[in-house]
């Protein structure tokens, strides 16, 4: 639920709106997967869509898809920062899943101590040479 979410805020970022065809190729699902999951997200308030038409986010799926974005992006720049280097979307999808806000939080803390930390810029050349 939270991939369709996230999917959805993503490709309305540009228009304010996504097409189910748009939201299932990103996805790699068929249409009527994706059919079903924006019919359950409207159920539960995430969404404005009726069958056939527009997806558009409301109030709350806009605030929660631009916290899993977030999530998905500092998890993603975790491992980056890590060194690792394969499977990097893989390894992201398996993380976010598991952690929750405050977890979120302190590894956004973590990157931000670590990138203004020059002994880690140094350790890190060590290891790469």
């Amino acid at each position: 639920m939270e991939d369709y979410l996230e999917m959805s805020y993503r490709l309305s970022a540009e228009k304010g709106y996504t097409r189910i065809g748009d939201l299932a190729e990103a996805l790699h699902v068929q249409p009527p997967s994706a059919s079903k999951m924006a019919q359950k997200l409207t159920e539960l308030g995430y969404l404005h869509y009726e069958k056939y038409g527009l997806i558009e986010l409301t109030k709350k799926g806009l605030d929660l898809g631009k916290y899993l974005l977030q999530r998905h992006q500092i998890v993603e720049k975790l491992l980056i920062l890590l060194g690792v280097t394969t499977n990097i979307l893989e390894q992201t999808e398996k993380i976010e899943h598991n952690i929750n806000e405050e977890t979120t939080e302190k590894i956004a803390t973590l990157i931000q101590f670590l990138e203004n930390n020059q002994a880690w810029s140094d350790f890190k050349k060590t290891k790469e040479k």
